[in-house]
This record gives C-alpha cells, sequence and structure tokens, in this order.
C-alpha cells in the first residue's frame, strides 16, 4: 500500500494527486482492474496463448 506523508502547508489536493501517481506507480490500479471479474482457468490460458501469438507477431515485423 503506498504511503505518503503530508507537507505542512501543502494543499489536499495535491496530496491526493501523489497517492494516485503513487498508486499507479506501484501498478495497484491495473491489479484491481485484473481481479475485478472471476475468469476461468480455461479463459486464461486461451488469453495467454493469444498473447503470446500477438507478442511473436509483432516481433516479426519488426
Amino acid at each position: 500500500m503506498p504511503e505518503i506523508k503530508i507537507r505542512d502547508g501543502e494543499p489536499m489536493d495535491v496530496a491526493i494527486r501523489r497517492f494516485k501517481r503513487e498508486c499507479e506507480r506501484e501498478g495497484i490500479l491495473q491489479e484491481i482492474r485484473k481481479r475485478e471479474f472471476y475468469v476461468p482457468p480455461s479463459v486464461k490460458r486461451k488469453q495467454k496463448i493469444a498473447e503470446a501469438k500477438r507478442r511473436l507477431r509483432r516481433r516479426k515485423t519488426y
């Protein structure tokens, strides 16, 4: 969990912006979106294979 210390005289909106930036840096929002819905193992496997094929296709074009 990211933790920020509010500086003296720092407005709350600036502190919130720093907190959001820290959350994004640690990948918390991505993790939340990834776990939002249950994905069965068979679908995970298919997605993993499709992503690997996409990566290979991209490498071949460059």
